[in-house]
């Protein structure tokens, strides 16, 4: 199976408090796009940040490339955030610290009850624990990450048929041309030859002694040939052609196999990309010429879908 770079997944949960007042929706959203690399990028509440490494290993662990935004929400509900609870820890902490400051400076006033209430941690906003909130965020997170995978799989999967298609359109444009090659490079020659025979002046009547100036009728004749079959075999594709069908057979072969497939696929458009413009450079017709134009707008048209490929 191939898996695009690009997908969005979340889950949610909702909590209640053990006490049965008030609790909390926790939320995490996965958004994913193409690149070269892993990059993961968290924004979560404080007071779950202790779980990013968690999280961070759980993606790396399902992702190999893409940049992914995480985001980490969680919404208490209105009644636990009027109603509050006391961390009694932290409340005793600060009668110490408060005494502690009395004892230095007699002089200072105590605490006023607002003072207190606001201090970090004295006032819970919800009645669910840490813990629970933390193995909350944690599970819904794995559910998101599983989403996720599935979404890209999906995507992954449009994407190999689209690109299956290109390559037997290449395929077929190959097929097509191979047959035509030897009797084009024939005509064309053979326009070669007339040519120059034209301005050698070989056909004119005053040449009929054989001989135009110092160099006789059949050295120019063979010149001629030389040249017909130096350009002839400057403009032959067979090669081009021979390895234009290897690499679209590793192409298919590579997109059937699956995986993680995106750089391997990204070498492959540039080795194609690479004959279809030596084609083009070396296309002796117009029928040439038109299949190079054509197989290298495929070839574009595949390069930016693998782009998004994992």
């Amino acid at each position: 199976m191939i898996y695009s770079m690009t997908g969005y997944a979340s889950a949610t949960r909702e909590l209640v408090a053990a006490s049965g007042t008030g609790g909390a929706s926790v939320s995490v959203e996965l958004r994913t796009v193409n690149s070269r690399f892993l990059d993961l990028n968290f924004r979560m509440p404080e007071d779950v940040r202790v779980i990013e490494p968690t999280l961070r290993e759980m993606l790396m662990t399902k992702l190999s490339r893409g940049k992914v935004d995480i985001r980490i929400n969680i919404q208490r509900s209105e009644q636990a955030a009027n109603a509050g609870s006391l961390n009694r820890d932290a409340l005793e902490q600060l009668a110490v610290l408060e005494r502690a400051v009395l004892e230095a400076f007699p002089e200072s006033g105590r605490l006023r009850t607002g003072e207190i209430l606001r201090w970090p941690g004295v006032l819970a906003e919800s009645g669910v624990a840490p813990e629970v909130l933390r193995d909350a965020v944690l599970g819904c997170g794995k559910q998101a990450i599983a989403d996720l995978i599935d979404v890209r799989a999906r995507e992954g999967a449009q994407l190999a048929n689209m690109l299956l298609a290109n390559v037997a359109e290449m395929e077929a444009i190959v097929t097509k041309i191979t047959p035509l090659v030897p009797d084009l490079i024939v005509k064309h020659q053979q326009k070669i030859v007339e040519r120059l025979q034209e301005a050698l002046g070989i056909a004119a009547p005053d040449a009929a002694n054989g001989n135009i100036g110092n160099v006789s009728r059949e050295e120019i004749a063979e010149r001629i040939r030389q040249e017909v079959t130096m350009y002839g075999i400057r403009i032959d594709i067979a090669e081009e052609l021979s390895r234009l069908t290897a690499h679209l057979n590793e192409t298919r072969h590579v997109i059937e196999k699956g995986g993680r497939v995106g750089k391997r696929l990204d070498f492959m458009m540039q080795e194609l990309n690479r004959e279809a413009n030596t084609l083009g450079s070396k296309a002796a017709a117009k029928e040439l010429a038109d299949a190079s134009m054509t197989l290298k707008l495929l070839i574009e048209q595949m390069r930016e879908q693998v782009q998004n490929l994992e």
